[in-house]
């Protein structure tokens, strides 16, 4: 399992991080440990690649992924981190090295950013926050 959060800004666009040890970008979240609950792993990533003390807000996505390069199954769940003020990217702390560099970028900007399934996936996280919803996903596609 993998839990991420959801970060826009007045414009709609997304917030994405710039991890050390990949070249595609990601939005803020990460692998779920073992005994950990997905809203628990989010709040944690967030907490480790930005310096925010955020607990994650309602969930927008629950996306079924099949195995793929070795990989089993697995569940990616998308929870709202909300707007963001102009002044709060400035409050980020990259500690640890793990994360380069953030920012907003539009849909269109994050293709060639992050991989196709992650760029489906935020379409469909942007709609539902809009829709005040929960949507169900299947590898990035929304299916309900």
């Amino acid at each position: 399992m993998a839990a991420g959060v959801l970060f826009r800004d007045k414009a709609d666009r997304v917030l994405l991080v710039e991890p050390s040890y990949k070249p595609n970008w990601e939005i803020p979240g990460g692998v779920v440990e073992a005994d950990e609950a997905p809203w628990a792993a989010a709040h944690r990533e967030v907490l480790e690649e930005l310096g925010w003390h955020r607990p994650p807000g309602r969930l927008l996505v629950v996306d079924y992924v099949r195995p793929q390069d070795g990989r089993p199954e697995g569940m990616v769940f998308v929870f709202d981190g909300g707007v963001l003020a102009d002044g709060d990217t400035a409050a980020m702390v990259f500690a640890d090295g793990e994360i380069l560099s953030a920012g907003f970028h539009t849909l269109d900007e994050t293709v060639g950013k992050v991989m196709p399934l992650l760029a489906d996936r935020l379409g469909a996280a942007l709609d539902a926050a809009r829709e005040g919803v929960t949507v169900l996903c299947e590898q990035g596609r929304r299916i309900t």
